[in-house]
Parts: structure tokens; sequence; C-alpha cells
């Protein structure tokens, strides 16, 4: 028996454009960088998604675009079953406590002094109001999500 997976993001026809002014005093729109140019995807509850492409070809626009740090030029993106061009900011707020990007440069985006629990544990810090013992069951929890052996709670992500 298979169970079909829903879906928990959708993105269509997303647009992302950046203008071009000329001008000091009487500045025009003269041109539109597209940086993002009708994208469109479904990720699956459980799926992880890799977007991967040239220096430059918009990939962490995208991302910054689907998680409302930019309005989109066009297009929808649906989270979880809401539309995030309907949400006030803080409802956005809110909405992003269960997204994340994670950049190209693992070394980079990790800090190689904190332990693998450490790193998991922080936003739960930041974001929920759970005590220690559930904050450590948690980081638990997704370690194993992710296929990650329980164990590597006390390893660095260089390990």
């Amino acid at each position: 028996m298979t169970s079909e997976k829903s879906v928990l993001v959708q993105v269509r026809n997303l647009k992302k454009y950046f203008p071009v002014y000329s001008g000091l005093i009487f500045r025009r729109h003269v041109k539109d960088v597209k940086a993002v140019d009708d994208i469109s995807f479904d990720i699956l509850k459980g799926e992880t998604l890799g977007l991967v492409g040239e220096s430059g070809c918009g990939k962490t626009t995208a991302g910054r675009t689907i998680l409302q740090l930019y309005k989109p030029t066009s297009g929808q993106i649906i989270f979880d079953g809401v539309d995030l061009s309907s949400l006030q900011e803080n409802e956005v707020r809110r909405m992003r406590q269960r997204m994340q990007m994670i950049f190209q440069d693992p070394y980079a985006s990790l800090n190689p002094r904190m332990t693998v629990g450490s790193i998991i544990s922080a936003p739960l810090d930041v974001h929920t109001s759970l005590n220690s013992r559930e904050k450590r069951d948690r980081v638990q929890e997704l370690l194993g999500l992710v296929g990650l052996n329980p164990d590597f709670v006390n390893r660095y992500p260089h390990e």
C-alpha cells in the first residue's frame, strides 16, 4: 500500500525582476534585470529540493523570493496550502519559522565550532519555548528525519 505524499510548496510562474534606473536627478526606469524568470515546481512533504546553476543565475534570489524576503514581480507561492501573497508581514514571519534555505557552501554556512546538535537547536531557542529535554528530543527527531544517526548530535560539521 502506497500513501500519496501531499504538496508542501507550490511555486507557479515565479518572476523576480530588479529595475535599472538612469539619471541622478531625473531618474527613469530604463530596463529590468530578470533575476528569476518564470520558474515553477512542487516540493512534496518529506522531500528536499536542490536548486543548481551557475554563479549569478538567480538561485539565491529565487530562495529569497520564495521566503518572501523579496516581493515577487509576479507568480504564486503556496506553502502548506496558504498563498503567501495573501499574508500580512507578521504572518509571513511566523510562516518563515517553518522554512529554510541552505546555501551552496556548507563550510561557510555552518559554524565549525558548534556541534551538529547545537546548530540544529539554535532555531529552536529562537522560535520555540521548548525546555532543554524537549529540544534535545526534537533535535534527535530531526536528525532521524533527514537520515542521520542520532550519534551525530555531538559531532562537528566537518566530521
